[in-house]
């Protein structure tokens, strides 16, 4: 089966903006997009008993209007989940997708994606969910969870999409920026992109060495790699040169060393994709 990109949709304000980066990945590679909504534990029927010291006869109807109640709340649950599924499925369509596939599924949203990962190229969420705070500075907690327990990379689309020309790699000489850079040289979806190489600290032959080979990686598969080393703070330094240079999209990989070493998971992470503006793809 050819690899498909995995679209997780909840109905948020970044649920468009997913379907558009999916369409982006799928026009570039020809994959299909497989939509997926998951109703969580959180939206399935209370069960706890509310009637306290209620008398008994009244107690029993209490139950039974409660479990009506419950009834109902999951019919309406599953129907707006269809509902997600049905405007997406638009979205993509309009954005010239033929091969979209909808799934809506209960349980625990890890649990979803990784029964549905082991054929997908890619995994597409939105930087802040439907529960999330609106605040700039507020990340959707399925974000972290997602990049930690897939095995697949994983696109944090941005608020909005906006064409892609330039591609920024964070390199730090470790196994996971050697895996972000075979993921480019490997995949069809940064093909004709204008890809830099950029490592935060001091430069040395070591440093130089190592961008050296990052860039005949990428050379091998057809890319002419620009690389650079710049100073600072690895998240600031990093997402200041995204804004100023009008990069893209970021590749990162999931785990690093040295001094971006939480560059992809943790405090560092969180950092760069609140400030990016950009989608950022994190390789495992």
């Amino acid at each position: 089966m050819t690899d498909k990109i995995i679209a997780l949709v909840d109905g948020s304000t970044y649920s468009k903006s997913v379907c558009d980066h999916a369409a982006w990945a799928s026009a570039r590679t020809g994959a299909a997009v497989e939509l997926l909504h998951v109703l969580g534990r959180r939206d399935q029927p209370d069960n706890a008993d509310l009637s306290g010291a209620i008398a008994l006869g009244a107690r029993t109807a209490l139950l039974e209007q409660l479990a009506a109640v419950d009834e109902q709340r999951a019919k309406l649950l599953k129907q707006r989940g269809r509902a997600i599924l049905d405007d997406a499925t638009e979205i993509l369509k309009g954005d010239g997708v033929a091969d979209v596939r909808a799934m809506l599924r209960h349980g625990d949203l890890l649990e979803a994606v990784a029964l549905q990962e082991a054929d997908a190229a890619m995994i597409v969420i939105g930087k802040r969910g439907e529960a999330a705070d609106a605040a700039a500075l507020h990340l959707g907690s399925n974000v972290e969870r997602i990049a930690r327990a897939s095995h697949k990379p994983v696109l944090v689309a941005s608020r909005a999409f906006k064409p892609i020309s330039k591609l920024l790699i964070a390199w730090d000489g470790g196994l996971s920026s050697m895996r972000s850079i075979d993921h480019v040289a490997r995949t069809r979806t940064y093909a004709g992109l204008e890809v830099h190489v950029v490592t935060v600290g001091q430069s040395s032959a070591e440093t130089e060495n190592g961008l050296a080979m990052a860039r005949a990686m990428l050379a091998s598969a057809g890319f002419d790699a620009h690389t650079s080393v710049i100073g600072g703070q690895p998240e600031k330094a990093l997402a200041r040169m995204v804004t100023d240079a009008n990069f893209g999209i970021v590749v990162m990989g999931a785990y690093g060393h040295s001094r971006i070493r939480s560059l992809v998971i943790g405090s560092t992470t969180t950092e760069m994709i609140r400030s990016c503006r950009v989608p950022i793809v994190l390789v495992r």
